[in-house]
């Protein structure tokens, strides 16, 4: 059975380059998509997908926003970024949020596909630099874990309180009543453990910054 992935980042080179690595395994059948929005449109019309490669700089992704929302809206896709930025502490939250993978843009095509390869096997693919005990693995964790038990409803809402939006805010922009903005806020506080919506959208942020 072929295997299916989306490329979703807005650099037409890097797509070929990449489209080029990945033709060399067998069996691989590949998409594009050059934005945020674009890669979730082909994800709903492609039910197929198994992996998808990640930019988190490309439009309509925020940070490691996108990561987590894929996470929610598709949690049997895998995950791995590609991005330029190499950070310990970023390769951290990306693994806490759920990526099964983190790949650099300068990384080889034989990296990549070793990558791939192990990805698909179940195993978690990270640079060896820096170095896997570099990363720290502390109370970031705890949070990143937290958010991956919020459903998709309850991170949009998340994001939008973030963004420092009145519940009645929310409720215009999402087409909702406020008693239902009020219970998500509530769910999201318990699921997150903070005691209100200031230290949640501060958390956020926090965790969704890179």
């Amino acid at each position: 059975m072929p295997v299916h992935i989306l490329i979703a980042d807005d650099h037409p080179l890097f797509r070929a380059a990449m489209c080029h690595a990945l033709s060399t395994m067998e069996g691989t059948e590949l998409c594009e998509a050059s934005s945020y929005p674009e890669t979730i449109a082909t994800l709903e019309a492609n039910d197929n997908i198994e992996l998808v490669f990640l930019d988190l700089s490309m439009p309509g992704n925020e940070g490691l926003h996108g990561l987590s929302d894929l996470q929610a809206r598709f949690p049997d896709v895998l995950v791995v970024i590609v991005t330029a930025q190499e950070s310990p502490n970023l390769i951290q939250k990306a693994i806490s949020l759920g990526a099964s993978g983190f790949i650099p843009k300068s990384a080889s095509v034989e990296t990549i596909v070793d990558a791939v390869e192990q990805v698909l096997e179940g195993e978690t693919w990270v640079p060896t630099t820096p170095a896997p005990e570099s990363i720290d693995q502390d109370e970031p964790d705890d949070f990143h874990a937290r958010l991956r038990q919020l459903t998709p409803h309850q991170l949009k809402v998340l994001k939008m309180v973030s963004d420092g939006l009145l519940n009645k805010q929310i409720a215009y922009e999402l087409a909702i009543s406020e008693s239902t903005v009020k219970q998500h806020v509530s769910a999201v506080l318990k699921k997150l453990g903070v005691i209100n919506r200031t230290k949640a959208g501060i958390a956020f942020k926090n965790a969704m910054h890179i």
